[in-house]
């Protein structure tokens, strides 16, 4: 093999994608030394998507003073790519769940620190910026991070606020007309990669804020809460959200980020491909590696194996999947551009088990499809 391609998501809980990264290429390089590789590893959009995007195709990472979820000043960060063209942002670097430690309540949390880094990146003269949604501590749809851009939210008494999970019962009138001028021609990108709706019983409270810190009363709240902003932001921005998938992505940011920020919602994987520019990258590869912890049903919606395989078909590119475990009714995923998926467990053995060995599993099975590959002269 003279060329190949190196793009895993992680294994949750037990290799992020640039370990892997490193255990696939010092395989490739034992077995075909002079073969050239291109790493690209992967985050979905939550914690370690700025190091994943600036490890794939370099760039700065950039320090900024912004509010915690509980507006509390902190030490957080984004990332430019692209000559500085591009700005890369993970929400979970300012409003994530592991921020809270012991304070979870998404009626108070905010997602303002996330307006202030957009701020920043386009202070800095970013032309696009990418949002990364996932691992949230909030459910305020939003709100927080729009009234750090200078969108202002009335109640009914005429008094501005600015909005928490608790208070967006209390939204009465939006008003865009002060939002910076700095973010208007700039395009903003919103790594998602769930389709619940902004808010029932399949939305962003009933689904994502137990996990928050939420009991079942306090769900029913900031569930009201949700609908009473999809209502307003139909009746003063002309904006239907109620059935947008990904809306409840993230406490609702999802939708937050559409009305607020002029923004699309795309699936991660497909950010990273666009962004790497990865229809060019893969000319001329002989392999590429990607996989996940587990592929399953779920995995063929269009997520990171089937992302990479679908590019990969069109130009024709074999790509072999390795992953923890492989579940039944997978079959489609070979007409979309798989080539073969292995699995890294050797022995039948508890997840508990297993997960302490997965860096070892990765290495020999990557030694045997990589000795397969080069017995029989590829």
């Amino acid at each position: 093999m003279k060329k190949v391609i190196l793009i895993p998501d992680s294994f949750k809980g037990t290799l992020s994608s640039e370990i892997i990264c490193g255990i696939m290429s010092q395989k490739v390089k034992k077995h075909f030394v002079d073969c050239q590789v291109v790493s690209i590893p992967v985050a979905d959009g939550g914690e370690g998507s700025v190091d994943c995007f600036l490890s794939a195709v370099g760039g700065e990472k950039i320090n900024e003073t912004v509010k915690d979820p509980y507006f509390e000043d902190m030490q957080s960060f984004y990332g430019t790519i692209n000559d500085g063209e591009t700005a890369v942002i993970e929400m979970a670097s300012c409003a994530g769940l592991p921020l809270v430690e012991n304070r979870k309540d998404p009626k108070k949390t905010t997602t303002y620190g996330v307006g202030q880094l957009i701020m920043a990146a386009a202070k800095k003269g970013c032309k696009k910026i990418i949002v990364g949604l996932g691992g949230s501590s909030t459910n305020d749809g939003g709100c927080g991070a729009a009234a750090a851009v200078g969108v202002k939210f009335y109640d009914k008494d005429g008094k501005e606020f600015i909005p928490v999970g608790g208070t967006l019962k209390d939204i009465s009138k939006i008003d865009l007309s002060q939002r910076s001028c700095l973010i208007a021609d700039i395009e903003i990108v919103t790594m998602c990669d769930i389709d619940n709706p902004m808010f029932g019983t399949n939305g962003a409270a009933y689904i994502f804020g137990p996990q928050k810190g939420a009991d079942k009363d306090m769900v029913v709240e900031l569930d009201k809460g949700l609908r009473n902003l999809c209502d307003v932001i139909k009746k003063d921005l002309g904006i239907d959200l109620q059935n947008v998938p990904g809306g409840g992505a993230a406490g609702a940011m999802g939708a937050g980020m559409i009305a607020f920020f002029d923004s699309k919602l795309q699936m991660g994987i497909e950010t990273v491909l666009d962004t790497v520019g990865f229809d060019q990258v893969i000319e001329g590869a002989d392999m590429i590696f990607t996989g996940e912890g587990k592929i399953d049903t779920q995995s063929l919606r269009g997520k990171v194996v089937i992302g990479v395989a679908k590019r990969a078909k069109k130009k024709n590119v074999p790509v072999t999947v390795v992953v923890g475990g492989a579940d039944t009714g997978i079959d489609e995923a070979y007409e979309m551009g798989v080539s073969s998926i292995f699995t890294i467990n050797r022995l039948p053995q508890d997840f508990a088990e297993s997960r302490t060995k997965s860096k070892e599993n990765m290495e020999a099975t990557m030694d045997n499809i990589l000795r397969l590959i080069k017995s029989i002269g590829k």
